[in-house]
């Protein structure tokens, strides 16, 4: 029996043309195609190939987005094939590993995520979800885009740390970071995914142990499973809980995953196993990723934490460098005075310091004088008489 010959595919970087010229979203796109929004964002950056009837599919919708295609403009490459940069996000190479997942499965993680669909930017042009829009103010952008992630980003640092302050806490730290660090942000091909890291290696931080209030366990939720779910979670090394939820519980694919935990995608590969192990250990029933991952998000949502408003971050983070700056001038001031006082008060001059006393031994010691005997005494008066009255000087004689 022949073949048919497979639908041409164009380039990544015209994909992404196409989309954007019919004004779809990832999750669009995903739709009609039948994957995940994060397997169509890997088809646009050129990281994997559609194959089978999912390549056909792909094929003939991109075929019917016809249009004139515009002149490239500067950093469209870089935009094409760019990976997710964050703090603490590189792009390893590393071997193709290979995951045990369900056959109804998408290879970019379980369907859905703790992130809720995009509608932030219902009033700005088309863009990818997670995407900052043009034609913005500096500040509009920002409230957007926390608008969009915070929510979510609440709910996925509560699984990672179990406590809510640190979550709310987290997630403002990220946003006040994004803030002073805006330029670089908005021009990242992933504004959520470069806040998301900030976010997550907040709440992971290791010095939090140290602090006061988090000494004090925080009330574990009501539900029994929840509990359980939760205690699993936490009994995880930072990094595999963080692998388990990125992937399982946000849907981000394998290679993303490990290029935001730094690791190879291997070593990621193998975290995600033994994640998956752990919990299906205590829990069964959540051996199926897609049940896992429903979990994750209902355990996600326990409490609703409610994250600030977008001005209060701006606020806060603006506050917070004024006062970092204004100590740094103060302590600059403070050493600059030290250093003035110690060169106007040290000595010009070298002076021998002077050397500690020495015991004379063999001396005898001082006696005092007893009481005169008569004749000393005559003598004592004759000389207070004598002396003021006569001219003659007394002079020794030889004896």
């Amino acid at each position: 029996m022949t073949r048919s010959p497979a639908t041409p595919l164009p380039p990544p970087a015209e994909r992404r043309r196409l989309r954007e010229a019919g004004a779809l979203t990832w999750a669009q796109v995903a739709a009609r195609v039948g994957v995940r929004p994060a397997t169509v964002r890997a088809w646009e950056s050129g990281r994997s190939v559609p194959r089978g009837r999912t390549r056909e599919a792909y094929a003939t919708l991109l075929a019917g987005l016809t249009g004139p295609a515009p002149a490239p403009g500067p950093g469209a490459e870089a935009r094409a094939g760019a990976v997710d940069r964050a703090p603490g996000r590189r792009r390893r190479k590393g071997a193709a590993a290979v995951v045990t997942v369900r056959p109804d499965e998408p290879a970019g993680g379980p369907p859905g995520g703790v992130a809720p669909e995009p509608s932030a930017f219902a009033q700005a042009p088309p863009a990818a979800p997670g995407e900052v829009p043009d034609g913005l103010t500096p500040a509009q952008a920002f409230d957007a885009l926390y608008a969009y992630c915070a929510p979510a980003l609440v709910r996925q640092t509560y699984l990672l740390g179990g406590r809510r302050d640190l979550a709310l806490e987290s997630v403002e730290r990220a946003f006040q970071r994004a803030w002073d660090h805006w330029p670089e942000v908005a021009r990242d091909p992933d504004p959520a995914g470069w806040v998301r890291a900030a976010a997550h290696e907040w709440a992971l931080s290791p010095w939090h142990r140290f602090r006061r209030r988090h000494r004090r366990p925080e009330p574990p939720p009501s539900d029994d499973d929840d509990r359980t779910l939760l205690e699993t979670l936490l009994l995880l090394p930072p990094p595999y809980r963080r692998t388990l939820l990125l992937y399982d519980g946000i849907g981000v694919g394998l290679p993303e995953t490990a290029a935001e935990t730094e690791a190879t995608t291997k070593a990621a590969a193998r975290r995600l196993v033994h994640a998956r192990e752990t919990v299906a250990a205590r829990l069964p029933e959540l051996s199926d990723p897609r049940e896992l991952h429903r979990r994750l998000a209902e355990l996600g949502s326990t409490g609703r934490p409610r994250a600030a408003e977008p001005p209060a971050v701006r606020g806060g983070g603006e506050r917070r460098a004024r006062f970092w700056t204004r100590a740094a001038i103060a302590f600059t001031v403070a050493l600059i005075g030290t250093t003035a006082l110690t060169l106007h008060t040290a000595p010009t001059r070298y002076e021998p310091p002077v050397p500690p006393g020495e015991t004379v031994r063999g001396v005898p010691p001082r006696v005092a004088p007893g009481p005169l005997s008569q004749e000393q005494r005559e003598l004592r008066d004759s000389l207070r008489e004598e002396l003021p009255h006569g001219t003659q000087r007394l002079t020794p004689r030889a004896g």
